[in-house]
């Protein structure tokens, strides 16, 4: 995901960190030069996991942290091919 706005010193990361948690999700987030955040996160289809992955995406979409302003969100699929996860917990990347 990246997402574009007022989400550069504004704890957008540190929210997202603690909502992904709360769904579950694991991955990344980490700003960008070009002053959006994007990052990464995994779920399991079979477990629920695409209700809390459709939930997160709100979230970023609308909602962030209390003091950003979100103009633009964008997502893009990629393909498991491992029946592992890649990640362990829900990291922000500094």
């Amino acid at each position: 995901f990246e997402i574009s706005g007022k989400v550069q010193g504004v704890s957008f990361r540190r929210y997202t960190q603690a909502k992904a948690t709360e769904l579950g999700l694991m991955g990344w987030c980490r700003n960008t030069p070009r002053g959006t955040v994007e990052g990464e996160y995994e779920y399991e289809e079979i477990e629920g996991g695409a209700v809390e992955a459709s939930s997160f995406r709100r979230w970023l979409c609308n909602i962030g942290s209390p003091k950003s302003r979100i103009d633009d969100c964008t997502f893009e699929e990629k393909e498991v091919v491992s029946d592992r996860p890649s990640f362990d917990e829900f990291v922000i990347i500094r």
